[in-house]
């Protein structure tokens, strides 16, 4: 599709978005192929300041909302409106649709800017989860429902394709051999891999490949992977290492990471980097899938009782988390070896 001069559409966009990380991460594939169909379209992502690096790139400016400080309140999601329309904004795309920023939305309402906001289509989502997805079509990525939002604003754009590989400078040095990083940990435990499972599988990788990275967050988290990098020479814990942009960084120079449901699975749809994408409560299907991740790279258990929820917050019904424990480490070692060699 050819570029486009605004005519009569918006001439500057916010775009508000604001958590929960991942969602963030998955924005600017929505906003490539927009920006590219729209050269003279101003746009604005309103988001937490932390997330700055997932735009580095793209033709956006950041409004920086204080989700915990004076953006936190209703009140103060109307001052940010008010902010928002000093800076020009002539259109909002909402994107998140929680109460926050339907309070944002109502405001530049008031003051004659259109709105549109994202169809998250619950319903879908618990009918999927009912029937465990069999003989459901997967539903609507997250990804195109953040285009669709941005179309019911008039503008006409194709789906974006998914990211090409984008190796961002190495905060780790010049590479040698084959490197790959592994984020067990979600901030649930129905998205997390269990222990035993996780220093297993980072044996074999680290067996197999030249550096293994990694990720987590801090507490337990940095303590499992701190003993993973004392036990294995060729292992690196990131925790306390790099920070958001760096950790980005090193991502785009991996292999392949495995990953939960988490933010890293995007981080890799991010800049193109492989995934092995490893699931337990929750389902691709759902719509989180990593955007361009294909189905060779997605590992996960048959059970009647998954997905459980959307999000992966439920406790198991079982007590044993058997749509974790069912996948070996041998089965998500093999599947990263595949995804290295035919990228070889």
């Amino acid at each position: 599709m050819g570029r486009k001069n605004n005519g009569g559409l918006p001439r500057h966009l916010l775009v508000l978005r604001t958590s929960a990380m991942g969602d963030v991460a998955m924005l600017p594939h929505a906003l490539r192929p927009l920006l590219a169909a729209y050269p003279d379209l101003k746009v604005t992502v309103a988001t937490q300041k932390l997330f700055r690096p997932f735009f580095e790139g793209l033709r956006v400016e950041i409004l920086e909302v204080d989700t915990k400080g004076v953006h936190h309140s209703l009140r103060g999601m109307w001052r940010l409106a008010a902010e928002a329309r000093r800076l020009g904004v002539d259109a909002v795309a909402d994107v998140h649709d929680v109460l926050r920023s339907q309070a944002f939305r109502l405001s530049m309402r008031l003051h004659g800017i259109p709105t549109a906001h994202i169809d998250k289509d619950r319903a879908g989502k618990r009918r999927f989860i009912r029937c465990g997805g069999r003989d459901m079509k997967p539903l609507r990525h997250t990804v195109l429902r953040y285009c669709d939002t941005f179309r019911r604003l008039g503008f006409v754009f194709e789906d974006p394709a998914p990211a090409e590989h984008r190796p961002l400078e190495n905060p780790f040095g010049e590479k040698q051999g084959r490197w790959v990083g592994f984020a067990p940990f979600s901030a649930h435990r129905g998205k997390t891999y269990p222990e035993a499972q996780s220093r297993e599988l980072v044996r074999l990788l680290s067996a197999r490949f030249d550096r293994v990275f990694i990720h987590s967050g801090g507490g337990a988290e940095r303590a499992f992977a701190e003993e993973m990098e004392r036990t294995f020479p060729n292992v690196t814990a990131l925790s306390g290492k790099v920070r958001l942009a760096g950790e980005m960084a090193l991502v785009s120079n991996l292999d392949c990471v495995v990953a939960m449901d988490s933010l890293v699975m995007h981080l890799g749809a991010l800049v193109g980097t492989p995934v092995v994408s490893v699931w337990g409560a929750t389902h691709p299907g759902l719509g989180f899938l990593g955007y361009g991740v294909p189905e060779e790279g997605i590992v996960q258990a048959d059970f009647d009782c998954r997905p459980c929820s959307v999000f992966g917050s439920k406790p198991c019904r079982y007590g044993d988390w058997r749509c974790l424990t069912a996948i070996t480490p041998e089965s998500v070692a093999e599947r990263v070896e595949r995804l290295v060699a035919r990228r070889s």
